[in-house]
């Protein structure tokens, strides 16, 4: 999964990105909050971290233009403002929950948490099931009835998204920007090695489950089982 964090402290936006790798997250930061509009916007991400004290732009303002924008994206406020009239500002501006700074690491990490299970195809934390298939985030674990094998982190990130999205065409593009990040210089090739990886350790589990290739367009799941 991959989270936003928007905060223009260098050192805590740091810290807040390795806390959430350490924790099995990807994570991209940007310090002001035209960037994090901009970033945000793209819909490729999860959750997002977001202070209300930005340059050029601030917290409200991003929150505001999102949630116009029709994106649903879970957004935790993050802010040493603490008083209740911005919380509430902030709630009924569509934000999800509202952490007030300094907070413990592990309070945060379990908003992320809270935030993702919201989403219906997240409401499993431990594991993700499609066909005869199941992947475990604990372990990166791909399993099959008895056999299993694990998966490499960005062969766990493509996975991952096509289990989420089931028998939905995912593009190259957004496969791209999703695990290989926004700014990231990867290409179409790089997609189709990680697919063919994938290929690969499903039919060394003897999964029913393919990886249906849509030409010109993307890739998609199906499960072959009666």
């Amino acid at each position: 999964m991959r989270v936003l964090v928007v905060e223009d402290e260098t050192r805590l936006a740091s810290t807040l990105q390795d806390l959430l790798e350490l924790n099995g997250y990807t994570a991209d930061v940007c310090h002001d909050g035209e960037a994090g509009l901009d970033n945000a916007a793209t819909g490729i991400y999860d959750v997002v971290i977001l202070d209300v004290m930005l340059p050029k732009m601030d917290g409200f303002t991003v929150l505001r233009r999102l949630r116009q924008e029709k994106n649903a994206t879970p957004v935790l406020l993050l802010t040493a403002r603490s008083e209740v009239s911005d919380r509430v500002e902030g709630l009924d501006l569509g934000a999800d929950y509202y952490l007030t700074k300094p907070f413990e690491p592990k309070e945060l990490l379990a908003c992320v948490r809270a935030l993702t299970r919201r989403q219906p195809e997240l409401r499993d934390a431990d594991a993700l099931s499609y066909g005869d298939l199941k992947l475990d985030r604990a372990s990166f674990a791909l399993s099959c009835g008895d056999r299993s094998v694990r998966l490499s982190r960005k062969e766990f990130d493509m996975m991952e998204l096509l289990m989420r999205n089931r028998e939905m065409v995912i593009t190259k593009e957004s496969l791209l920007v999703k695990i290989w990040g926004y700014e990231s210089d990867a290409e179409d090739n790089n997609v189709e090695v990680y697919i063919s990886f994938l290929r690969r350790k499903l039919a060394h589990l003897r999964s029913q489950v393919r990886i249906k290739t849509i030409r010109m367009v993307g890739y998609c799941l199906e499960s072959q089982e009666s």
